[in-house]
């Protein structure tokens, strides 16, 4: 029978919707009975395309042993990690802070009154390496309920009180944010700096489009050439390695390897989203047409396989998948990989093939025989054909899961990149993307004045968070710089100024990732973190000190964004890694103003000409109602230059704006 999860909408929950595990969604049922029945709440915490998550279901929450001793001494809650970020992230903070690591699935043990005194992530269902396995460790949890509740109370009530003096953010710094404060961040990512293999650290080795984009930043603050050549480095290996999926477009979670070769094959639409941003802003940089391409198959991938039929974009896709040749099993990457008579010698050449499979290390024996594609060689590259057809053959396998619910903040960093690229490389397709997408966000996510985070399968649903609102504003603004319809400045206006009265900290600055008021939260944080995405309070920032340069006339913007600044100054001082899109926030904070104003044809070729530089302070608009040819006019500190007629004057006056290129 299925149990409570089958009511959701959460692809997550639903697959646990026929576990003998008597689970419950979070909300008062669930804390009305353990209240009640004197338990200790059992809470997991995943997502539907997280890999661990379906080895801790199939060895655990599918046993009917392990399910009986959950069923008779907790009451367990399923939380999809992606809908209620909110949750993930309070208690994804306590067990970092009690383990030292974190990840997915998250099991965490509170009391009726949700202040957590364990926790942990996947526990396997036997005892191992002289560590409890899962039954022994509910078991022993169970046992100290009974036998030492009032230290279990009490260690909960001052774990709460700690993560919220953790969690705050420090004293602002009394003196000014000044240019100085943006060198640390780059000499400690030089520190990082993969000289060889390109990437910040050691293995496993993450995409963090965040730092890119600051590296990108400072190199053209400071005219710094190796911080641009360290991006340019990192975006070129990861774009030959096999994280990148060469045959279909777009780029799997991460590399289990220093060089960007073994992956862990699930996708993420955020990944799509900024990792195409970033490629496009290379190209930019070096109009090498190479990391055009591998944004154009990025967003062909998404386009193809990640957009609903309402124009919005789903969530992500899984890292398992059936094998092709025995359907009834699933493997990590099955989907992706290749036998070495597969493909033909050309093919085996360029992409690194082995007559018995190109990964030799491999513990769990899931690439026996087959291989990764990844760059091997240089030289002509496979026609198009080519990989055409073995797209066609791929399509036939099973594919892997798909979570199809869509999520506003993740949806808002996808319509940024379509609208970038509709920008850059000057493609309607991507532009018509944008708009549909916006749309869809407009007629049912937004009805002007609350948003929500989740819709599936005809629901909108879940109240927003600060992300939602400052990602989905940012695109807004984005593609307002793609087509100047002002209508899309209006929008993400507004949703700005619905941001500021859900989540500003009037009193001390910055930004709540939550709104005031929800009782089943013990704590209300402020997410400051740019991480796989970037923070909320980053985005929330640059939205400001941009709408206030666009419009000219916002100084409550600018008041807003310079007080969150000063409140998370601590934080870009003492861990300026952790912070790279706030510190991207601080250089737009520290440049004067530069806006482009464009009369008459918005595809003009003046357009083009500043929209083929990478121009990350400056604003465009487009002053309506004027007649006669195109003109440009520079501004600087809202003072405008003489208008120009001619694209090569306005490109010459750009470069004085560009910094360094190459």
């Amino acid at each position: 029978m299925p149990n409570r999860l089958a009511q959701e909408k959460s692809p997550y929950l639903l697959q646990h919707a026929a576990n003998p595990v008597d689970w419950f969604p979070w909300g008062p049922e669930a804390f009305d009975k353990a209240a009640r029945e004197d338990k200790p709440i059992f809470l997991s915490i995943g997502y539907s395309t997280c890999h661990w998550c379906h080895v801790m279901e199939h060895e655990s929450f599918e046993n009917p042993d392990i399910a009986a001793i959950l069923n008779r001494h907790f009451v367990s809650i399923k939380v999809d990690r992606e809908e209620r970020p909110d949750i993930d992230r309070i208690y994804m903070t306590f067990v970092q802070a009690t383990t030292g690591s974190g990840g997915w699935p998250m099991s965490v043990f509170l009391t009726a009154d949700r202040r957590p005194f364990f926790g942990g992530t996947y526990y396997p269902p036997d005892n191992r390496h002289g560590r409890p396995g899962f039954p022994a460790l509910l078991t022993r949890l169970a046992e100290a309920w009974i036998a030492d509740r009032a230290r279990i109370e009490s260690s909960g009530r001052d774990v709460i009180e700690h993560l919220r003096q953790t969690t705050a953010t420090g004293p602002a710094l009394t003196h000014s944010l000044d240019k100085s404060i943006l060198d640390p961040c780059f000499y400690t990512l030089r520190r990082s700096y993969d000289s060889a293999d390109g990437g910040f650290g050691g293995a496993p080795k993450f995409p963090r489009p965040v730092v890119l984009n600051f590296l990108f930043r400072y190199a053209h603050a400071t005219g710094n050439d190796e911080a641009r050549d360290m991006a340019l480095h990192t975006l070129r290996a990861m774009a030959a390695g096999g994280m990148h999926d060469h045959i279909g477009g777009g780029f799997h979670r991460y590399s289990v390897d220093e060089r960007w070769f073994v992956s862990h094959f699930e996708k993420m639409l955020y990944d799509q989203a900024q990792l195409a941003i970033s490629y496009l802003e290379a190209y930019q940089i070096t109009r090498d047409s190479a990391f055009a391409d591998v944004a154009r198959r990025t967003l062909a991938y998404v386009l193809r396989d990640m957009t609903a039929p309402e124009g919005a974009f789903y969530s992500a896709e899984d890292a398992d998948s059936p094998l092709p040749e025995d359907p009834a099993r699933k493997g990590e990457g099955a989907f992706y990989l290749w036998k070495w008579d597969e493909v033909d010698d050309a093919v085996r050449r360029r992409f690194g093939f082995e007559r018995n499979g190109n990964v030799h290390n491999d513990p769990h024996g899931e690439f026996t025989g087959k291989n990764i594609l990844y760059i091997a060689q240089s030289g002509e590259p496979v026609p198009s054909a080519t990989l055409a057809a073995l797209l066609e053959t791929r399509a036939q396998r099973p594919r892997p899961h798909r979570d199809d619910k869509i999520l506003t903040a993740w949806n808002g960093l996808m319509i940024s990149a379509f609208a970038h690229a509709a920008q850059i490389l000057n493609e309607a397709t991507y532009l018509d993307a944008a708009r549909r997408a916006a749309g869809f966000f407009k007629e049912r996510m937004w009805n002007g004045e609350t948003l929500l985070r989740r819709y599936r399968e005809g629901e909108a649903a879940i109240p927003a968070f600060l992300d939602d609102y400052a990602f989905l504003a940012q695109a807004f603004l984005d593609l307002y710089q793609a087509d100047f319809d002002a209508d899309h400045l209006v929008a993400a206006t507004r949703l700005t100024e619905r941001m500021l009265a859900l989540f500003e900290d009037r009193e001390a600055g910055a930004f709540f990732s939550t709104a005031e008021g929800d009782s089943e939260l013990v704590l209300r944080m402020k997410d400051d973190y740019d991480g796989a995405e970037p923070a909320g309070n980053s985005v929330a920032v640059l939205n400001l000190l941009r709408l206030a340069r666009l419009s000219g006339n916002r100084s409550d913007f600018t008041a807003s964004a310079e007080g969150a600044l000063q409140a998370l100054s601590s934080r870009m001082t003492t861990q300026p890694v952790g912070v790279p899109q706030l510190l991207v926030a601080l250089m737009i904070h520290q440049s004067p103003p530069v806006q482009i104003q464009f009369t008459g044809d918005p595809d003009s070729d003046l357009v083009r000409v500043a929209r083929s530089r990478f121009l990350p302070n400056v604003a465009m608009s487009l002053v309506e109602g004027k007649q006669g040819p195109p003109t440009a006019s520079i501004c600087r500190d809202f003072v405008c230059g003489l208008p120009t007629t001619d694209p090569q004057t306005l490109g010459k006056e750009l470069d004085s704006v560009a910094g360094p290129r190459r």
